[in-house]
């Protein structure tokens, strides 16, 4: 302790006396971990608001629609056209064990109104627990569709953020009455705005839910829009979208591999796209950080052969009067340790400083917010690691292995 306290000392006085010199070692230290914290923190916080914007649409999930077949199969021509019913979304459930939960969906445009306003949103039949497939959440005070509206074919909707502001303004929504075509339903939820930048149909804040046993006796309609289903493990998303084709494939007699029968627009490749982007994202943004904070270490070690060499005559006294060389090897290195630390401490405090500044800057939903979460850290700690024992110990080495005669010489 009393010789760490020693060089801790003679570190302060050598600061004190070159003033410029140790401002311009600590500049480069300081500089370099700004930029690697911050550029590492800029893209994890890419990655997160990317992961929001994709996720928009729901979680896990593929959006399943009939086609038309392009293969033969057992006796069957091309060109046979495949239309869904209700009965196949609990087919579906029963025969692929990778799909954890599923909706029928009906859907068409239809006008609605609420006094003068008129509008022409998507309305959309569907089960309860579409809504937890699909990330909707119902603004408090308000609900999705439940069991009872769709057993007893109840005229309930819950509407998107979008439609509620053109038919109700700012009053509130919830138990008022407007009109789907000609027939009276009741507002029971209003969806509470999300980000999402993809969708099919129509965005979720353009539509209008209810009940599917409600819109198939409304509107008379049989054949489902699509249906939908969501991924148990989406790290098997594509082989569970072929279980589906294949269970379909089974049921309504079409080759399992033709994917014009039943296209199925599987989401999940958005986390594999986010993965493997992201991870080569962070790595070029570590290494660039990681070169500017390389350069800074090359700087401090010219730094201390430079102090090595002009601290000749008093390594070679220290030798003569019985210090080892572990001793010389240990007062260089951790000199340049103290210089390490405290430059890095200040960058960090600073990058802290710039990424709490950037939290107020609007480019949140385009890009998010830098954050500097622990992998932020261990990853800027790890890089100053590697080059405080290079830059420390290649200089401490040739103080402790200069000839004591030679010192005590210059």
């Amino acid at each position: 302790m009393d010789q760490l306290r020693t060089i801790f000392t003679e570190f302060l006085i050598d600061l004190r006396a070159q003033k410029l010199r140790a401002f311009l070692t600590m500049f480069g230290i300081i500089w370099g971990t700004v930029a690697i914290t911050v550029l590492v923190a800029f893209g994890v916080g890419f990655k997160r608001q990317m992961s929001i914007n994709m996720h928009g649409i729901g979680e896990s999930i593929g959006i399943t629609w009939p086609g038309r077949t392009t293969k033969p199969w057992q006796g069957f021509g091309t060109g046979r056209r495949i239309s869904f019913i209700e009965e196949d979304v609990a087919y579906v459930l029963s025969q692929v064990p990778g799909v954890v939960a599923a909706s029928p969906e009906y859907s068409r445009r239809v006008p609605a109104r609420m006094g003068e306003n008129i509008l022409n949103p998507l309305v959309a039949g569907v089960y309860p627990g579409y809504d937890d497939m699909r990330n909707i959440i119902a603004l408090p005070g308000g609900r999705f569709i439940n069991e009872k509206d769709r057993e007893h074919r109840r005229r309930v909707a819950f509407i998107g953020d979008k439609v509620k502001e053109f038919l109700f303004g700012e009053t509130d929504a919830v138990g008022r009455t407007f009109f789907v075509g000609e027939v009276p339903f009741t507002v029971v939820g209003v969806m509470q705005k999300k980000t999402q930048n993809s969708s099919y149909n129509a965005r979720d804040q353009d539509r209008v839910y209810i009940p599917s046993s409600t819109y198939s006796a409304i509107f008379g309609q049989i054949y489902l829009t699509n249906i939908i289903y969501q991924a148990r493990d989406p790290r098997y998303g594509e082989e569970t979208a072929d279980e589906v084709r294949a269970a379909l494939g089974k049921r309504y007699k079409f080759d399992p591999t033709d994917e014009d029968a039943v296209w199925i627009w599987d989401t999940t490749r958005f986390d594999k796209f986010i993965f493997f982007f992201f991870l080569g994202f962070n790595i070029f943004m570590g290494l660039i950080g990681s070169f500017t904070l390389g350069v800074a270490g090359l700087g401090v070690a010219n730094i201390m052969f430079i102090v090595v060499q002009e601290r000749v005559r008093e390594i070679g006294i220290k030798r003569a009067v019985g210090a080892k060389r572990s001793n010389i090897v240990f007062q260089f290195f951790m000199e340049t340790i103290f210089i390490l630390g405290l430059g890095s401490g200040i960058g960090f405090l600073m990058a802290v400083g710039i990424v709490q500044g950037l939290q107020y800057i609007p480019i949140k939903e385009f890009v998010g917010t830098p954050v500097i979460s622990a992998g932020v850290v261990a990853i800027t700690v790890s890089v100053l690691t590697v080059i405080g024992l290079a830059a420390g110990l290649f200089p401490a080495r040739r103080a402790a292995y200069l000839d004591v005669i030679d010192c005590l010489r210059s």
